[in-house]
């Protein structure tokens, strides 16, 4: 065995939902498993993405050898062409991955970018690293494990994964691979902790295959149906069941028509002879035979299903009697969003379909705690990291781990992104911690990374507003002619002759005049006592902080 050492480094996705990534050293080597993104929380204002912070991949760059990519997922691929516009390595992933990945890259104009496309089963060499491409099922087509063999020992990284036993595609987790991992010793394991909070065993992908049937021959008018856009056995199933019931299929929302279109390029989607039908002809069609397809099950405001709620897109009118179909589950911080857009479908006369219920119109594509054992018990791996979730999560599945305790399992760590693992023959420990974050995307903006300092002055912003205080000062004698005037927007109604109104006025006024007349001259002196002489003023009058932006202007 060698006297170097594996180090394991989470950039993200551990101790959080989304912006999965894993960095995993050798000596001089490093290869990166998923570059993923996560959706914005309501304290980031004005932030479209948010992704790691790949400062520690930047500071290594000469040592990073490739990216592997377990699947299409977003917050598994989101971050990609962040990634390599400053890293530019190979990226291996299946057909399906890369096509979306090419996706990302063409909208960022990344070119020259090596994408190496692999199917389960096969092995690659990176370096010191041998990585072979596990089959696992999904709520996504093409997911895999990765078996990483190194010079200490073998580390197999899940992916997500639920264990399907019966899967649409009848393509079945590859279980005999994991065994014979297990059987030859596994090193280390780092597995997908989504939904350890769920006992039993997640539904197969087959059971919501009644509950639509139900509702197909039960719909008299338009059926409007939303799922995750990756959700490709989902879409074809209502294009089957639409064509057994007669009915055409249209196809709304920039994702979903991205991810049919290459799944259909790809043989991964079946479309029926005359089953497709154009969106500028949905309203014009008998609405017993349409049926809708539109993206934006989280409602996301300028996705097509939000924009359809309130009668807002100019392709499809919700009418009374029409059926919308919620099929995905509901994520945690999005609620308030979905139910806004629930209750506009509601007050438009539909019948809203979503949620809890047997047969259920949504399945996981997580595994459950039964399956996360299995798992374990197979691999029956030295080290256990458990991987993507929240904390109360990752411990959580390191528990389920400790029933291995003498059967091989030595030690579970539970991490969060930024700390690191070591691992040589001498056993694992803790390492020091790296510098991670997350960098906020704005893709409206000219360079699209959003400071920190921006988003705190959004956030300050619309918490208490803004407060300008205007002062004309004669450029000869360096004096205001007049009482300032005083603009606030979020912050209080200043009303004419209010009291606080002139004595703010007034706060301002004698800051000019008990500045000396070299002050007086020097503009941007002038603006920080007067910002903090009324900051001082309206605290302790109002208990409230507003941004204080004085404008001075020569007359």
């Amino acid at each position: 065995m060698s006297d170097k050492k594996i180090q394991l480094v989470p950039l993200g996705g551990l101790g959080e939902f989304g912006m999965n990534s894993m960095a995993i050293r050798y000596g001089d080597d490093i290869i990166v498993v998923d570059a993923g993104m996560m959706f914005p929380d309501a304290e980031l204002l004005g932030v479209d993405i948010v992704t790691p912070d790949f400062a520690y991949l930047e500071q290594n760059r000469e040592h990073v050898r490739a990216l592997i990519l377990t699947h299409g997922h977003e917050d598994h691929i989101g971050a990609v062409p962040f990634l390599l516009a400053e890293i530019n390595v190979p990226v291996y992933g299946t057909a399906f991955t890369l096509a979306l990945v090419e996706r990302r890259l063409e909208e960022h104009s990344l070119e020259d970018v090596q994408l190496h496309k692999v199917k389960p089963g096969s092995r690659i060499e990176i370096g010191p690293f041998q990585v072979e491409f596990i089959h696992v099922t999904h709520s996504i087509v093409s997911s895999t494990a990765v078996a990483i063999t190194t010079p200490l020992g073998v580390l197999v990284h899940t992916g997500d994964f639920k264990v399907d036993p019966t899967p649409t595609d009848n393509e079945l987790f590859d279980l005999h691979t994991f065994a014979d991992y297990g059987k030859r010793g596994v090193l280390l394991l780092m597995s997908d902790s989504t939904n350890v909070d769920r006992p039993g065993y997640t539904e197969s992908e087959r059971a919501v295959a009644p509950r639509f049937e139900d509702i197909f021959y039960r719909a008299d008018r338009r059926l409007v149906i939303s799922c995750f856009s990756s959700s490709i056995h989902r879409l074809q199933l209502i294009l089957d069941l639409s064509a057994e019931c007669g009915r055409k299929v249209a196809f709304l929302g920039r994702s979903m028509l991205n991810v049919t279109e290459i799944a259909h390029s790809m043989g991964l989607l079946s479309l029926p002879d005359g089953i497709l039908l154009r969106p500028q002809d949905i309203m014009q069609t008998d609405p017993k035979k349409v049926v809708v397809v539109a993206s934006g099950t989280q409602g996301e405001p300028m996705s097509a299903l939000s924009r359809i709620a309130v009668d807002n897109h100019k392709s499809l009118s919700v009418e009374a009697g029409d059926t919308v179909v919620l099929s995905a589950r509901i994520i945690p911080g999005n609620e308030k969003g979905i139910y806004r857009m629930i209750n506009h479908f509601a007050k438009r006369g539909a019948e809203v379909i979503y949620g809890a219920m047997n047969p259920p119109v949504h399945v996981s594509g997580h595994g459950s705690s039964e399956e996360l054992k299995l798992v374990l018990n197979l691999l029956r791996p030295r080290y256990f990291v458990p991987v993507h979730g929240e904390y109360r999560q990752l411990a959580k599945h390191a528990g389920l781990a400790q029933h291995l305790r003498g059967a091989g399992l030595e030690d579970t760590f539970v991490l969060e992104t930024g700390e690191t693992l070591e691992v040589d023959r001498n056993g694992a420990r803790r390492g020091e911690k790296v510098p991670v974050g997350r960098v906020c995307i704005d893709s409206g903006t000219i360079d699209e990374v959003v400071e920190d300092i921006v988003i705190r002055d959004r956030r300050h912003l619309s918490e208490d507003g803004f407060v300008l205080p205007i002062i004309a000062i004669n450029k000869h004698s360096g004096k205001s002619e007049t009482l300032p005037e005083i603009v606030s927007r979020g912050f209080m109604s200043f009303e004419d002759g209010s009291e606080l109104l002139q004595a703010a006025r007034q706060v301002v006024a004698r800051t000019l005049e008990s500045s000396s007349e070299e002050e007086r001259t020097d503009w941007g002196v002038m603006q920080e006592k007067i910002r903090a002489d009324l900051k001082r003023f309206l605290s302790k009058e109002t208990q409230r902080r507003p941004l204080i932006m004085p404008v001075i202007l020569e007359v």
